[in-house]
């Protein structure tokens, strides 16, 4: 809910006010993995990693898939910070200190306001090779993309 549905609602509601030259940057993760969508809709349970993954291809699938609805902007753009950051999660899921999470800040913060995103709308950019990738190979399969846009549609539409 808190990786992947909520952001889209919160984008779904600003969507209204973006410029045009305005970009969303969604925090994805180079841990990703295809989507249950039955999963994603409630009906089954997933343990924590499992669970984090799929949230994370899901957030860059719809991240794409905003970027083909919205074509004259704003930009959307899908970023892995950086693996194995110092974070709350990597210290109790990995048992280690983790990397500094300024290198996951900055690159959040160039992708918002650096030229270099300005035309990068649909991609995900993987911090740790430092370059633009493809994501999962999950994400580029459109009978699983819909799959997955349908739910998050459905999970996230009012009433």
């Amino acid at each position: 809910m808190v990786n992947t549905l909520a952001p889209y609602v919160l984008t779904q509601a600003l969507l209204p006010i973006l410029p045009a030259e305005g970009r969303v940057v969604n925090l994805s993760s180079a841990a990703q993995a295809p989507v249950d969508v039955a999963a994603l809709r409630g009906e089954v349970a997933l343990d924590h990693m499992g669970a984090y993954a799929q949230s994370k291809l899901a957030i860059t699938i719809w991240t794409q898939e905003m970027a083909r609805q919205h074509p004259g902007g704003p930009v959307f753009v899908a970023v892995n910070p950086g693996s194995l950051l110092a974070s709350k999660m990597v210290k109790e899921g990995f048992g280690v200190a983790g990397n500094d999470l300024r290198i996951g800040a900055n690159i959040l913060r160039r992708a918002a306001l650096s030229g270099a995103f300005a035309e990068a709308s649909g991609q995900y950019f993987d911090n740790d090779s430092g370059r633009f990738a493809s994501p999962h190979a999950a994400a580029q399969e459109a009978q699983h993309t819909a799959a997955v846009m349908q739910a998050i549609d459905d999970l996230t539409a009012p009433g």
